[in-house]
């Protein structure tokens, strides 16, 4: 029998609970999200001592923002990539990645002038961090690993399953108002770079994406979107 997955949203972002022998989450969350967590845990009938790790997709404010808190909650360790890590570990202020389409361009601004001035988080150290070679999660009681995934951000990372399923933070979006329908993201530091990283994936045992934000999708829907990109 294989993992569970749980679905906590945590403000605009997803975060997942994977449960097999041992139990991870899958990012954080926007900020001051604990209490919520809490519940979500509740739900899903897990114990918050039960989570071993709290792998972070990369260092973006809606995936970093309740780190701490839940830390503090459970007790697990934080994983995150070397290149990203400075921007949970230090009170930085956040900031947006570029837009790469016109819309993405648009909401970038609007993000950069309304919202993240007022974004605050909670700096915590990280406790595993990752390079760029892939990190297995036997250990914690997970058939799967971790993976480099740049070109969103230069530290993201996905989770991937032996029994299909990659949990990839922001390399896809399914959303509104980030998309209408399921695809590659709107946001990227190295658009290039996530191309190539979709089709380093596309070489695995994938068969459904779990984005950060909105629901799951068919990894077939990549497929067909870096069909067109080579194409194009």
């Amino acid at each position: 029998m294989g993992a569970s997955i749980h679905t906590i949203p945590l403000g605009f972002d997803n975060v997942y609970v994977v449960k097999d022998k041992g139990v991870i989450i899958i990012d954080s969350g926007n900020p001051k999200k604990g209490k919520t967590f809490l519940k979500g845990l509740e739900k899903a009938a897990i114990n918050p001592d039960e989570i071993q790790l709290i792998v972070l997709t990369h260092g973006h404010w809606d995936h970093i923002g309740s780190a701490c808190d839940i830390k503090e909650l459970t007790g697990a360790k934080i994983v995150m990539h070397e290149n990203e890590k400075h921007l949970l570990e230090d009170t930085s202020k956040p900031k947006m990645p570029p837009g790469v389409t016109l819309w993405g361009k648009i909401t970038a601004k609007l993000m950069t002038w309304f919202i993240m001035p007022f974004v605050h988080i909670r700096s915590v150290k990280v406790d595993i961090v990752l390079d760029n070679n892939e990190f297995f999660l036997n250990d914690y009681g997970i058939s799967g690993s971790i993976v480099y995934t740049p070109g969103h951000s230069s530290g993201s990372v996905s989770v991937l399953l032996n029994s299909g399923e990659a949990f990839v933070g922001d390399l896809a979006v399914n959303s509104f108002p980030l998309r209408l329908t399921p695809g590659l993201p709107i946001y990227a530091e190295d658009y290039p770079a996530l191309i190539n990283s979709w089709k380093m994936l596309a070489k695995r045992n994938i068969k459904t994406i779990f984005p950060a934000h909105g629901n799951p999708f068919s990894f077939d829907i990549i497929r067909e979107e870096l069909d067109r990109t080579n194409t194009a």
